[in-house]
């Protein structure tokens, strides 16, 4: 059955088979999937399959250890896109992206500063695209500067600036749950 993803909300859906196969001992797994791509966004080409991993997370400290996961996955000069509405658990999921690359510091969002920066082995860059409106504004900021500079960028709110976004572009999606703690949480372009 080909039914599309339940909170996706702001690009056309993506044709999508689901297999229901266990392929991991892990508690976190949810289901594998595998992605069709229409080629509506530039970091999606067309006609291209992606495998996504789904999981679903009971609370923070389970979101953080999934960012921790990809972390080790990631290389310098990744970028990850996330999509997820407010509240969605976007910087949970970077402090333990964060942790993973090294930093051990506080993390926080990028909401009205629109880039934070963690130092680590790996520089993480922090994004927030709320309130940008066009890809046009991201390089007004600098973003090919951040992306010379050989960190990781994670890019909240990235639908905002889609056309900025290269192929090869990594894509977790946050979305609640039916309790509280609850996210289900899709990682596209990377198998953790």
């Amino acid at each position: 059955v080909i039914r599309p993803h339940a909170c996706r909300r702001s690009m056309e859906l993506p044709r999508q088979a689901r297999f229901f196969e266990k392929i991991s001992h892990s508690p976190l797994l949810y289901r594998p999937l595998l992605w069709y791509t229409t080629g509506l966004k530039a970091s999606y080409p067309a006609g291209q399959a992606r495998f996504a991993m789904e999981y679903l997370s009971h609370n923070e400290r389970e979101t953080e250890a999934l960012g921790a996961a990809l972390a080790a996955r990631l290389r310098p000069g990744d970028v990850v896109a996330y999509l997820g509405d407010l509240g969605a658990g976007k910087t949970a999921f970077t402090r333990g992206l964060a942790r993973g690359l090294g930093y051990a510091g506080r993390v926080t969002s990028p909401t009205f500063t629109i880039v934070n920066e963690y130092e680590g082995p790996v520089p993480l860059f922090h994004f927030d695209m709320y309130r940008l409106g066009s890809a046009d504004e991201l390089f007004d900021i600098g973003w090919e500067d951040y992306l010379a500079r050989k960190g990781v960028c994670a890019v909240e709110w990235s639908e905002n600036v889609s056309d900025a976004l290269e192929e090869g572009t990594l894509s977790v999606e946050i979305c609640r749950g039916e309790t509280d703690g609850q996210r289900m949480i899709t990682v596209m372009g990377v198998e953790l």
